[in-house]
């Protein structure tokens, strides 16, 4: 019940040096007259006071205390927020208190933040940029997120909306009033319009799914034969001991991952299986092994980049199954720089993951490589797969509404296509039509 008054600790858990316990909702300004003995409070004023179990008079703690009147607040309900110390015995024995209080439950997850987006705070854009701010990893993600929270994004939607607002009134009030004097060329412009915003979805569209890998990782696999030192590679970028090391061909069995920060890019990096289908015999053992090779092909299909590892010591015996794995994405590199006296092969880059040695000038060209495949773009990126998915439907019924064969039609597609992009951010309303007809028209003089 959208009434009801919810409390949760809003800062992590375990011990810290403060902890905030967030109340929204109508009982908000009791609960802190309950537990801080005050009648009157002032909104957005800091209070320093002794917090107090109602029941048993006991001091909990002593700590900060401030209220926010409705609207001007989070939620745009009242809320008020206890600043405690961040001991576990004080979290629990606040939490025990407010659970005690009158018309209060514990909050579900998300349920501040739904209920901002319920009272016109914020848009699901808005909203899901919470989540991906506090999930940042790296700073460029945090970047990302916070742009979108500002509304960079939702702008963009909703200029688009009003746009077709704008031009579905202006195309309903042809169909619904043929005698009223409507000005000439309506038709025409109209189409020009859906097809330039067409247009610019799709170069929307276009990015190469960069604010989705920015928002999830960019997916790189570790590729090639055993014992090219795939796992030591990982191991060394990773700065800590991720994968078994061994010279016994067949010890990497299954996909292993390890989260990286390179450049400010978050990247999933994967460690695979050593590929030699063509050794594996019938046993248990190899049946598993052959399972491991199977997975590590699967993860290089879906890999942004593939990185394919090769045994310098081993020249010019190169697998065959890791050649096979080589394109656009692929970044080739010959292992055992150490242990190798003859001529590298020409434009290869040779490290040693052993050592280190070649490892800077490696990350340097896989930056490089990664800024590449992300490119660079002046406006915000879509983030998630869902505004992706509306987008798609809002261009088709664009493409539709312009080959229409009846006007009726035409109206149709276009507010599909409003509806999709209201989608986006929470905002499937299509009411307003009305405003632009009576102020763009006049009808009814």
């Amino acid at each position: 019940m959208i009434n009801e008054t919810i409390y949760a600790l809003a800062s992590g858990a375990g011990k810290s040096g403060v902890a905030v316990i967030r109340v929204s909702g109508e009982k908000s300004r009791e609960t802190v007259k309950n537990i801080c003995d005050i009648n009157e409070i002032e909104s957005r004023k800091i209070y320093y006071r002794a917090l107090i179990d109602p029941v048993s008079r006991e001091t909990i703690d002593r700590g900060v205390v401030i209220f926010f009147q409705n609207p001007k607040s989070f939620t745009g309900e009242d809320i008020a927020e206890f600043h405690v110390h961040g001991s576990p015995a004080i979290i629990r024995q606040m939490l025990a208190v407010l659970a005690a209080q009158s018309g209060c439950r514990l909050a579900q997850p998300g349920e501040f933040t739904r209920r901002a987006f319920e009272n016109g705070k914020l848009d699901l854009t808005e909203a899901e940029a919470i989540a991906d701010l506090i999930n940042a990893e790296t700073v460029l993600q945090k970047s990302q997120a916070l742009s979108q929270l500002e509304g960079h994004l939702s702008r963009v939607y909703e200029n688009w909306a009003q746009t077709l607002k704008k031009a579905l009134a202006h195309l309903e009030a042809d169909l619904e009033f043929p005698d009223e004097d409507m000005p000439e060329g309506v038709a025409p412009a109209l189409l020009d319009t859906l097809q330039t915003l067409q247009i610019e979805i799709a170069a929307h569209l276009n990015d190469n799914k960069r604010g989705e890998r920015l928002r999830d990782g960019i997916r790189i696999a570790v590729m090639g034969a055993p014992n090219a030192g795939k796992s030591s590679l990982v191991n060394a970028l990773a700065k800590r001991d991720i994968a078994i090391v061994s010279e016994q061909a067949g010890t990497t069995r299954d996909v292993i991952e390890v989260h990286l920060d390179l450049g400010g890019y978050p990247v999933i990096l994967a460690d695979t299986a050593g590929l030699r289908p063509d050794q594996l015999s019938g046993t248990a053992q190899d049946a598993i092994e052959s399972e491991g090779i199977r997975r590590a092909l699967e993860r290089a299909q879906q890999a942004d980049i593939r990185l394919l590892l090769f045994d310098a010591t081993v020249l010019p015996q190169q697998d065959s199954h890791t050649k096979a794995l080589i394109n656009e994405n692929a970044l080739i590199l010959y292992n055992k720089k150490d242990a190798f006296l003859g001529a590298p092969p020409p434009g290869a880059l040779m490290i040693s993951a052993k050592s280190g040695d070649g490892l800077d000038d490696f990350l340097v060209m896989l930056i490089a490589h990664i800024e590449k495949l992300m490119g660079r773009r002046e406006t915000p990126s879509l983030t998630r797969a869902r505004h992706r998915e509306a987008l798609v439907a809002c261009h088709e019924a664009l493409g539709r509404a312009l080959t229409a064969p009846l006007p009726e039609l035409t109206a149709e597609d276009t507010r599909l296509a409003i509806r999709a992009l209201g989608s986006i951010t929470g905002h499937v309303d299509v009411e307003d039509l009305l405003d632009v007809i009576f102020r763009d028209f006049c009808i009814g003089k």
